[in-house]
């Protein structure tokens, strides 16, 4: 399946710092189960909390009531994308400069961070992880600029790739989007302070109201003084369609448009596309529920659900291993004996990467009586591996890449298979069809591919 990259959330002049940045994570752990951490100030001191596992497990004895005054800090969720899943790679990362600790965290992949590292080494730069987001750190404080916004922008012109980031300072908030705005980053509100976080749920368990989305290239200060914005030049707007398609929850709005009604578009698109009869429309949950809703009331079939999800075994990409990935498909859904028995079934998934989860689910589907078994996708083939934060398989992995949709179909053991087209799945988004990116379907990369090596690059 597809693995996530990270979320990111960042806080200021608000009370009980750590208790809310713990919520904000645990509203965002969709984003990242590998591991998480937070950094935070009551304006005197700094305080750092990390630790490999999920949200809820790392800050089991963590003590909430000892940090209750006012104060900021910046939290986050980590799937690797680029460097392994280790302790010395968990975020936020923190360095300490003149006395002063700074910390960063980042969603998305730098491009160009193999030739940044290699010329940094070679200048007699140490480097602790194998995080390209340590890249950045230490170009902002190895630029001569005198002041941190000058030496933060300088930096930031180095860098080529996807990038939301939070930056934690002495002086506040640092929030950040590349020029390309690949990654979703919203501002919201509290009644006198401010939260930043990669989807805007996160407000809502807070208690904060949306204000906006984070420009591309820009670069938001949060502060004593409010909110000061400094500029990028902007590069072409790419944003990310598998942040509607199935990363993001249903209940946020990224980009400025409602997760929940792209995928039911999505789905209504599907519809006006699709030859297949048949009794009913089942969902592969979560990723799939909104577009088969779409979907079965365009065809005015019936909805039902198929499968039950145990929802207590993780999302089954952010589980490393191929084996595991395998035994958690079987143990995550189970098909629903009684819907399915002696019926004709339109299954809709999100999208299909390396196809075999989708036979897995197939034959339980067959063992549980379908006559026929028709799946419909709410994406186009996957063709391309992606290098903007998504850890996409290679593209001789991906089954799309190399065969025909007839093909694919018999692999999988279905009796129809039809992917939404480009055009249908453009056309589902509010916003201007040439501010997606869509390499992953079509090879045309926004930002170019120079020199990344993979999520193990710096791996000895």
């Amino acid at each position: 399946m597809i693995r996530e990259n990270c979320g990111i959330v960042g806080i200021y002049n608000v009370k009980d710092v750590p208790k809310i940045l713990y919520f904000s994570l645990f509203s965002l752990q969709h984003r990242g189960q590998e591991s998480c951490g937070i950094i935070f100030s009551d304006f005197k001191n700094t305080y750092i909390y990390k630790g490999m596992g999920l949200v809820n497990d790392v800050f089991s004895k963590f003590d909430f009531e000892k940090y209750k005054n006012f104060g900021f800090g910046i939290g986050h969720v980590r799937y690797s994308t680029t460097g392994s899943p280790d302790i010395k790679n968990i975020q936020p990362f923190i360095v300490e400069y003149k006395g002063e600790k700074y910390g960063i965290a980042h969603n998305g992949t730098l491009v160009n961070s193999y030739t940044l590292r290699e010329e940094l080494e070679s200048q007699g730069t140490l480097f602790q992880t194998t995080l390209d987001t340590e890249i950045i750190i230490h170009l902002i404080f190895r630029s001569k600029k005198e002041s941190f916004i000058d030496k933060l922008i300088e930096a930031l012109k180095k860098v080529k790739g996807a990038y939301s980031l939070l930056i934690f300072s002495p002086d506040g908030i640092y929030a950040i989007k590349d020029p390309n705005g690949f990654r979703p980053l919203c501002l919201g509100k509290f009644e006198n302070g401010y939260v930043v976080a990669s989807e805007n749920c996160a407000f809502d368990l807070i208690g904060a109201n949306y204000i906006r989305e984070i420009e591309e290239g820009e670069i938001l200060h949060i502060g004593e003084n409010g909110l000061k914005s400094y500029y990028l030049q902007k590069n072409k707007i790419s944003r990310c369609i598998f942040e509607f398609i199935y990363f993001a929850r249903p209940d946020s709005k990224i980009f400025g448009e409602s997760v929940y009604k792209a995928r039911k578009k999505l789905g209504e698109n599907l519809a006006r596309e699709l030859q297949f009869k048949a009794d009913l429309v089942i969902p592969i949950p979560d990723s799939g529920n909104i577009a088969a809703i779409g979907l079965a009331e365009k065809l005015k079939i019936p909805f039902e659900m198929g499968f039950i999800r145990n929802h207590y075994v993780g999302r089954t990409f952010i589980m490393p291993f191929q084996t595991s990935r395998e035994i958690g498909v079987k143990v995550k859904l189970n098909p629903v004996k009684e819907v399915i028995k002696d019926k004709c079934i339109i299954v809709v998934e999100d999208s299909i990467v390396r196809g075999t989860t989708s036979t897995l689910r197939i034959n339980e589907l067959r063992k549980a009586g379908a006559r026929n078994v028709y799946m419909v996708v709410s994406s186009p083939p996957i063709k391309y591996p992606c290098f903007y934060g998504i850890d996409f398989p290679t593209k001789n992995e991906l089954i799309a890449s190399g065969k025909t949709i007839k093909e694919i179909k018999k692999i999988i053991g279905l009796d129809g298979l039809h992917y939404l087209s480009l055009k249908g799945m453009l056309s589902s988004m509010d916003l201007p069809d040439d501010e997606f990116c869509t390499a992953c379907f079509t090879g045309q990369y926004p930002v170019e591919i120079s020199d990344f090596k993979g999520k193990e690059q710096f791996e000895k």
